[in-house]
């Protein structure tokens, strides 16, 4: 540690490394900024990738202890008195279903998980429409808003538009995106993780701000409602669109070439 310099102000002799990012800091004042600035929270990430190369007896002690965790918060929710509800199966049961002809794999965790506390998505079978929970997040100014029944025919564009248009948003929410909304509307990108990849694969889906959110949210899978990360294009981020990577292109292509070989000699010696 002594070594180290700290990476936040590469003056002083590291004293801290964050159990989150691993960046070195010298003081407290250090801790802050790299926090604001890498929107660290400083909660080292159980679930973090590590090699088979790097992992330790302190890893697998680690992973053991996530697990009971785990098994200790299902066990709390298996208890829980809702669970056992036949009006919140039926509930559940009914939302999958509206999403699954919709072309939507919606997802429900169990009672007792973060996720399905803040979940209020409805549908009204009147209207035959979703109304969504949704949570915006905005990278670039380390923000996020949630909104309730939002209906699933309005647009991204009209969605976003309280939040990053110059005229129609609210001013202190304005001042605080103020770097979408000083940007063309041409540079911003609305992306949405996909799930159940691998923790060292993460993909985001570019969805089409002109669309509704229906229509966006159509083919994919969705765990208890959608979480929307607006980014612009000019900006540099860590989050890799899918089918944009350039080695993902190419173990597609390399797949596609073992795909045609395959092809090719099956043809060979049904000829022969």
């Amino acid at each position: 540690m002594s070594l180290q310099r700290c990476e936040t102000c590469s003056k002083e002799e590291a004293k801290y490394r964050c159990p989150r990012c691993m960046k070195y800091s010298c003081s407290l004042l250090c801790v802050k900024k790299h926090k604001l600035a890498l929107s660290c929270n400083g909660v080292r990430d159980k679930t973090a990738f590590i090699s088979v190369n790097d992992f330790t007896d302190l890893n697998l002690l680690s992973d053991y202890r996530f697990l009971e965790d785990v098994g200790r918060t299902a066990d709390a929710a298996a208890r829980h008195p809702t669970m056992h509800s036949p009006t919140t199966k039926k509930l559940l049961y009914c939302l999958r279903n509206k999403a699954r002809k919709c072309n939507i794999d919606l997802r429900t965790l169990p009672v007792g998980f973060t996720k399905r506390r803040e979940n209020t998505t409805t549908f009204n079978c009147m209207e035959k429409k979703f109304y969504w929970h949704l949570k915006l997040i905005f990278p670039h100014c380390h923000a996020e808003y949630t909104l309730k029944g939002v209906p699933d025919d309005k647009t991204l564009a009209d969605i976003l538009k309280p939040y990053i248009d110059p005229v129609e948003s609210d001013p202190v929410v304005c001042q605080r995106l103020k770097i979408y909304t000083v940007s063309p509307q041409s540079d911003v990108q609305i992306l949405m993780k996909i799930e159940n990849r691998k923790q060292n694969s993460i993909r985001y889906n570019e969805l089409d701000a002109s669309r509704s959110l229906l229509d966006n949210l159509k083919g994919k899978i969705i765990i208890e409602y959608p979480t929307l990360f607006v980014v612009l294009k000019t900006l540099k981020n860590d989050m890799v669109i899918l089918g944009q990577d350039a080695s993902e292109r190419a173990e597609n292509s390399d797949n596609e070439s073992s795909s045609l070989s395959s092809v090719e000699e099956g043809e060979i010696r049904d000829s022969s």
